[in-house]
């Protein structure tokens, strides 16, 4: 199954030869998602069948959330929940019912703001609501969502100053999905590094 080849790519030994396997079937593996309950909890089991790294259940449906939660063996990072009220009242519980951390995504019914400190002031309401529903702030992980500096050339700056306030106001973990600052651009590479150790 892809997924179990996907996870023994990310096992010491696996990531010798990943660079090799870019292709299967003449196609680009894409990435698994967990679109439904079925699926969500063949893939927990098989994949931690090959493999004991820890692993983040990705679903936009709670309930294949929650199905994987529920036989995971170990604790599991739930992404993701985000500042809309039905994505906290829908996401929070299964977290704290199955003991699970969580990735809280700055944007809510509005979007993504613009702005460091309106996604502060996003980051602050999950981290309440999660807080309120039980879970421990070291559970609690905040992306502050980088942009694509081609299309959107301040965002990077106002993304950097949001990770920042959001460690010194929060002190939650925080985690960025750097390489989007460079979709599109040449010398993706360079321009990811250099982000990256900006954002550190």
């Amino acid at each position: 199954e892809y997924w179990t080849v996907e996870a023994l790519l990310e096992t010491p030994e696996g990531r010798s030869f990943k660079a090799r396997l870019t292709q299967l079937d003449g196609k680009r593996l894409d990435k698994f998602a967990l679109r439904d309950e079925t699926a969500a909890r063949r893939a927990v089991r098989e994949i931690q069948a090959v493999t004991d790294l820890p692993l983040q259940l990705d679903s936009a449906s709670p309930a294949a959330l929650e199905r994987a939660a529920r036989i995971y063996n170990g604790k599991p990072l739930l992404n993701s929940v985000n500042g809309k009220k039905e994505s906290l009242d829908a996401v929070l519980p299964i977290a704290k019912k199955y003991g699970c951390a969580v990735l809280g995504l700055t944007l809510d019914e509005n979007g993504i703001p613009k702005d460091a400190e309106a996604r502060l002031a996003i980051a602050r309401r999950i981290v309440a609501a999660a807080e309120a529903a039980g879970l421990r702030r070291e559970d609690i992980f905040i992306d502050c969502l980088m942009m694509t500096v081609s299309a959107q050339p301040d965002q990077a700056h106002e993304t950097m100053r949001a990770v920042s306030l959001v460690k010194r106001e929060l002190g939650v973990k925080t985690v960025l999905g750097v390489s989007n600052v460079s979709f599109g651009l040449p010398a993706r590479p360079i321009i990811n590094r250099t982000m990256l150790a900006m954002a550190l």
